[in-house]
């Protein structure tokens, strides 16, 4: 009896592997949700058509605004073009964070989700994963955009790079406003329902803002709301960067709504995905 008590008292810890419950370390969280990510630039690269949303929308978007609706607007096309290609960037940018709402309540539909669970990684790192893998779909909007507004004549009136942390900044917004697509993508019932929430809160945020129109031809009750607007800020910040104009006020602006956004929607979504898996 005492040598079995012995051998049990000073028989070595056992190891255990982690299971998906194990609490989130930061760098087995970062290492599995790059990996995550990876999975998820893979299949877009075995699916490219899961691109033609961010790679035909920008171009469909701008001959829209700048040849029907340009020369009554701004009085010349190419004008118009150098006032709204900054905001278009934006735009697209915006819309493309849907995706990854209805991507997600899709997954968790099939049960993607809970066979990640028995994997032993952090339980949070497919779904940051999935935010981070997103980031490559907003840079393909951006560079097509820039692209096909480049050949029709847009031309960056600052330098490079100003144009280049414009793009930068349209991102760090686009990251941020991703947390809102993925807290309705946990918290809703269907992907249907995940889109049609996301196009009803994006139109009042983009056709409400100084995108497409100077502020002051607005009525006195809209310019009210645009100038609150965390995308009349973020489209000004653009335009500054890239064409000339206010750039100090419009950017700390942006970082700040971006940070709020996150730090209140970040959690929230991480929360009902936790309870929802």
């Amino acid at each position: 009896m005492s040598s079995t008590t012995t051998l049990m008292t000073e028989a070595p810890d056992v190891p255990t592997a982690p299971t998906s419950d194990t609490p989130a370390k930061p760098f087995p969280l970062i290492r599995h949700s790059l990996i995550l990510a990876g999975r998820s630039i893979t299949k877009i690269r075995r699916t490219p058509e899961q691109l033609i949303d961010v790679t035909v929308q920008p171009i469909i978007f701008t001959v829209l605004f700048v040849y029907l609706f340009g020369g009554a607007i701004s009085g010349s096309q190419h004008a118009y073009l150098q006032f709204v290609l900054p905001a278009l960037m934006v735009q697209t940018v915006l819309f493309a964070t849907l995706a990854i709402g209805v991507n997600l309540n899709t997954d968790m539909g099939k049960g993607v989700f809970d066979r990640f669970r028995s994997l032993p990684i952090p339980r949070s790192a497919p779904l940051v994963g999935a935010v981070l893998g997103d980031v490559v779909r907003f840079v393909t909007s951006i560079t097509v955009l820039l692209g096909f507004g480049y050949a029709i004549g847009f031309r960056v009136q600052t330098n490079f790079f100003q144009a280049l942390a414009a793009c930068l900044l349209v991102l760090f917004f686009a990251f941020s406003l991703t947390w809102v697509s993925v807290f309705l993508g946990t918290t809703v019932r269907n992907s249907g329902t995940v889109q049609g929430i996301g196009f009803l809160v994006m139109f009042p945020l983009t056709f409400g803002s100084s995108m497409f129109v100077p502020v002051d031809t607005l009525p006195g009750w809209l310019q009210a709301w645009v100038k609150v607007n965390p995308i009349t800020h973020l489209t000004e910040a653009c335009r500054g960067l890239m064409v000339g104009g206010a750039i100090t006020e419009p950017v700390l602006w942006s970082l700040g709504w971006s940070v709020a956004i996150m730090a209140v929607f970040a959690p929230l979504a991480v929360r009902m995905y936790r309870s929802r898996t």
